[in-house]
């Protein structure tokens, strides 16, 4: 049988793969102990991250953000307001619009799983150096999507 061979970008690929199937688990497991003690899960993280990051954000926006069904949505948020972590209101201009905006307690909690989070990434920032990091932000950066790289332009210019 002949010797098949091994395609160097293709390993190179594949442990990238591994890379981030293994970062992605052990950086949202920093905050799956705390959301599991609330009866959290990933889905109620991402939309306190999203509407922690951008106070007064409407439902549909949060939709094009998180990429989930309005249904999906709806349960997400039913907890959230439910447990006090998340407040909504009318929009201004628009009254059927719903203007979403964490509570105080949503806030402690964002920054608790903020903060869990971070001791994951602060030592391996560090380890790692500036170039190291540059490099990393480009790598992920190229992963994304052009609405996705659009949001983070804009979150770095106003300094979020």
């Amino acid at each position: 049988m002949p010797e098949s061979k091994v395609d160097p970008a293709e390993t190179e690929m594949r442990m990238a793969q591994d890379l981030l199937f293994f970062a992605y688990r052990d950086f949202t497991n920093a905050a799956d102990v705390a959301l599991a003690e609330l009866g959290l899960g990933r889905a109620h993280h991402r939309a306190l991250h999203f509407i922690g990051r951008n106070p007064g954000i409407t439902v549909s926006a949060l939709l094009a953000i998180l990429r989930i069904t309005k249904q999906s949505l709806a349960r997400v948020l039913g907890t959230l307001m439910e447990q006090g972590y998340v407040a909504q209101s009318p929009g201004g201009s628009d009254r059927r619009q719903r203007l979403l905006r964490l509570s105080a307690a949503g806030v402690a909690l964002d920054r608790r799983l903020f903060q869990r989070q971070q001791e994951r990434l602060r030592p391996a920032y560090r380890e790692a150096g500036d170039a190291a990091v540059d490099g990393f932000c480009r790598v992920m950066r190229g992963i994304m999507d052009d609405t996705a790289r659009a949001y983070i332009d804009v979150h770095h210019a106003r300094g979020d």
